[in-house]
């Protein structure tokens, strides 16, 4: 059936276009509602308003073939592991902290609480557990890591709907609450009584000619064809073509990482809308105490960041940068990190790329986690 094929084309392009569009009213809804999940709920609609059903259509095993691994690959080999050094240890630390709390906490928060009606009836019995991964993919990794995560998990459609919606809105309100934090954090320096308060290494900008977009496509596009040729099981896909992209990015002198990190933001688009085909708008729900769950977890990992700041001796710009290169992203965090020092932007940008890296990985764990308990 060739519709879920022009209604995903349709939404990449409407979305793409929009998402650039140089129109204040516009750029006001893409502030408040992201590209993706906009991508998302435009199929959705479309398929309520032809009282249609597309979930069961081919084009999602094409999608979980090829996009989904294409995205994976592309947004790996944008992460150059040399311009971590510029970055020093200190602030990695402070960073992979709050990746540590945000993948572990959730399952610890369930575990302590196990016999409330929160835990027990809302996350358990009606299976809102398998939202929390898509939320660490989100928060570490970003939209790639969500996706796959999603998928690894098996969570339902109106359960991922809801959890994007309500991420959407913690980020939004998350977003405003650091740029008041890093403004904030001199104050914070002579509160806490940090010494260290240096300004990182300048990181060098990539120089000489790279390889062309149309042979970076068809690399990645071949270890892709390759990895479904040799391989049956989707997790060992995702670990393996995550590990090709950062030998690409770093063994290939030439590499292409503006086009790589350029074409999986379009892949996580297109991945988005073929996503929103399987929605049905009519079991959208929203669930306060989980939002409630979640505005703890997200709290907890700033103050667990600061704690860690607190005992690296360690300028506490790094707390609100490390939260936004999580939560926030390669679009806020360099933006967030402008309001402190604009000559750490780029610092800013090389540990969100660090994030979407890493992102899978931690939400692979959350996951294991999480089956453990649920099943025990």
């Amino acid at each position: 059936m060739l519709a879920p094929w022009i209604i995903s084309t349709f939404t990449v392009i409407a979305v793409y276009y929009l998402d650039r569009w140089e129109n204040k009213h516009v750029k006001s809804l893409f502030d408040w509602v992201p590209a993706i999940l906009l991508a998302y709920i435009i199929p959705a609609i479309v398929s309520y308003i032809l009282n249609a059903d597309y979930s069961l259509e081919s084009i999602h095993n094409f999608s979980k073939d090829y996009f989904i691994p294409l995205a994976i690959i592309a947004v790996m080999s944008s992460l150059s592991l040399g311009q971590l050094k510029a970055i020093g240890l200190k602030p990695i630390v402070v960073f992979a902290s709050g990746s540590l709390f945000i993948a572990v906490f959730p399952v610890l928060l369930m575990w302590a609480f196990s016999d409330t009606e929160l835990i027990s009836k809302t996350m358990v019995l009606e299976d809102y557990w398998m939202g929390i991964p898509p939320i660490v993919g989100s928060w570490i990794g970003g939209s790639t890591s969500q996706l796959v995560l999603k998928e690894l998990v098996e969570c339902p459609e109106n359960i991922f709907l809801t959890v994007l919606v309500m991420d959407n809105i913690l980020v939004n309100v998350w977003t405003i609450l650091m740029f008041q934090s890093i403004k904030k954090s001199d104050q914070l320096n002579s509160w806490f009584k940090i010494s260290d308060i240096a300004i990182p290494e300048n990181i060098r900008a990539e120089k000489g000619a790279k390889l062309n977009p149309w042979l970076s496509t068809c690399i990645l596009l071949g270890f892709v064809i390759l990895s479904n040729f040799l391989l049956e099981s989707f997790v060992v896909k995702v670990v393996l073509l995550s590990f090709v992209g950062l030998a690409l990015s770093n063994f290939i002198s030439r590499w292409n990482f503006k086009f790589a990190l350029r074409a999986g933001g379009i892949l996580i688009i297109i991945v988005m809308a073929v996503l929103g085909l399987k929605l049905q708008l009519a079991t959208l729900g929203f669930n306060v105490p989980f939002l409630g769950f979640l505005t703890v977890w997200l709290v907890g990992h700033f103050i667990f960041m600061l704690l860690i700041a607190k005992l690296l001796n360690v300028n506490m710009a790094w707390v609100p940068i490390a939260s936004m290169a999580n939560v926030g992203g390669i679009a806020t965090a360099p933006a967030v990190t402008a309001a402190y020092n604009i000559k750490w932007m780029p610092h800013a940008i090389v540990l969100a790329i660090l994030s979407m890296a890493t992102g899978t990985f931690w939400g692979m764990l959350t996951i294991w986690l999480l089956r453990n308990f649920v099943t025990s």
